[in-house]
């Protein structure tokens, strides 16, 4: 059973759009000696699967800061599913998103896939994976909050990520007009369509809910999918403006975008920070094999109460 998280008064969260005073003193704490480039979230590890104090007090910073980081370990192409999941356990994560496709483990195995069910969902394949946090079709209850990926096996070429702090996403758009923010925040901001199963059931049901949520703690949630097909936008003016601003940054030169190619050892620990992925070619002795672990939990000791004084 999930633990109820802190309660928290959502009117003094910085996330309320009515709370301007406590938005701005986070705002610019959240903003000083912000990381300025991916090497900045980049930490040395040894052995992901025991974490020294150092390790991850280095690694915990980050995701404070940043709401995500990277790591560099030694265990190179070992396919040890346990390298993740004793990693996400140092962090408190404890409630893994099960989803139908995963292995037994709960991880999913991100690799080609040339037949079966996997073959037909763009995970699954080389294609690019544009803009999105994970689990944005999840029902209300089983939002995702923690997203952690660990590589095992990188393409021949391609394959590189970009990643940007939801974070920050929302100061961008606060800054730029608070309306943006009051309108993604609707509950019926984004639907995405219910899944159809071959039988002609309903796989997964439809799902509406906001762009932007606070959480019981405070925390500020993000469900989003830069994707045309299989969602369904509030049809509105500022909704659609709001979007429109969104996507530029996401696809523009924003110093607050990070893209990069994570090698074998390497992995990212995060809160659910908005990403996408470059399309790859995979020969014989390169097949790009990533795991994906998500959670229903947020790191331990990233609240934003934790960290701001508001």
């Amino acid at each position: 059973m999930i633990q109820p998280q802190r309660q928290f008064d959502p009117v003094s969260t910085p996330f309320s759009p009515e709370d301007e005073a406590s938005y701005r003193r986070w705002r610019d704490a959240k903003l000083e000696n912000y990381p300025k480039s991916l090497g900045d979230l980049v930490v040395e590890i040894g052995d992901p699967r025991a974490l020294t104090e150092h390790e991850h007090a280095a690694l915990l910073a980050r995701c404070r800061k940043a709401n995500m980081a990277l790591y560099a370990g030694k265990t190179g192409d070992d396919p040890d599913p346990e390298i993740p999941l004793a990693l996400a356990r140092r962090f408190g994560l404890a409630h893994i998103d099960r989803n139908w496709l995963a292995d037994d483990t709960g991880l999913t195995s991100l690799t080609v896939r040339d037949e079966g069910v996997r073959q037909h969902y763009i995970p699954y394949t080389n294609r690019a994976i544009h803009w999105h946090t994970d689990g944005y079709y999840n029902t209300a209850e089983r939002q995702i909050h923690a997203l952690n990926l660990h590589v095992v096996r990188q393409a021949a070429q391609g394959g590189e990520n970009a990643l940007m702090d939801h974070e920050i996403a929302y100061i961008l758009l606060r800054d730029k007009n608070p309306d943006y923010i009051r309108a993604l925040m609707a509950p019926q901001a984004m639907t995405i369509p219910a899944r159809i199963d071959e039988g002609g059931t309903v796989a997964r049901r439809e799902e509406a809910g906001p762009v932007f949520g606070i959480t019981p703690a405070g925390n500020l949630h993000m469900r989003y999918t830069i994707r045309v097909n299989n969602v369904i936008w509030a049809d509105d003016p500022l909704t659609r403006e709001a979007l429109t601003y969104l996507r530029d940054i996401l696809d523009g030169d924003s110093p607050y975008v990070y893209r990069g190619r994570l090698e074998s050892g390497m992995g990212l620990v995060s809160n659910n920070v908005l990403h996408d992925r470059a399309a790859f070619t995979d020969d014989a002795t390169h097949k790009r094999h990533y795991y994906r672990a998500r959670y229903l939990d947020r790191l331990a000791g990233t609240d934003v109460a934790e960290i701001y004084v508001l």
